[in-house]
């Protein structure tokens, strides 16, 4: 059973791999006005509309501020982490980003394809590991328990949130999570 377990994360982290590579290829840059930018342009664009931003979680207040140049530009609400499995406090960087990303329920290894019933919701931004265990900000179908303790420690938000958050992030976005 456990080597069944342990196949099975390897199969759904080397199909998440495969997400991730696919989705990163398809992120639109920022300020994109035309469909003929060279792949180098691209990463150019997206880089210059996120490489100044940064994030903070605010666990008391449960937002997240997005600052560009130093400058607060806007934030969402969030539900966090609950008692015994609290969000990380400290500084981070996002480390992946997933569009429509699978989950595998920890205990069960059963796998939530995309879609409406995933707990994972339209996007994952993972900024922690512990190298077994991933926290990340996240959509939710549940979006009333937003701006509760309810989570496993993630940053769960409303769909459309976290779809206007991933447009402005990157792979490398500081994050800092505060009490």
């Amino acid at each position: 059973m456990l080597a069944r377990l342990i196949l099975l994360s390897f199969i759904a982290a080397v199909e998440l791999l495969g997400i991730q590579q696919q989705a990163a290829s398809q992120i639109a840059p920022t300020g994109a006005t035309t469909q003929t930018q060279s792949p180098a342009s691209e990463k150019a664009s997206l880089a210059t509309s996120t490489q100044d931003t940064r994030l903070v979680i605010k666990l008391r207040d449960r937002r997240v501020y997005v600052y560009r140049n130093d400058q607060l530009k806007t934030s969402y609400p969030i539900a966090v982490g609950k008692a015994g499995w609290e969000t990380p406090k400290g500084s981070f960087k996002v480390i992946e980003m997933q569009q429509n990303p699978a989950w595998q329920h920890p205990w069960k290894g059963t796998i939530i394809p995309p879609g409406p019933e995933n707990p994972l919701g339209a996007r994952w931004i993972g900024f922690w590991t512990d190298g077994k265990n991933l926290i990340g900000f996240h959509g939710t179908p549940q979006e009333s328990l937003v701006g509760q303790a309810v989570s496993h420690g993630c940053i769960r938000m409303r769909n459309k949130d976290v779809l206007a958050l991933y447009a402005q992030v990157s792979v490398g976005t500081p994050v800092t999570v505060e009490p």
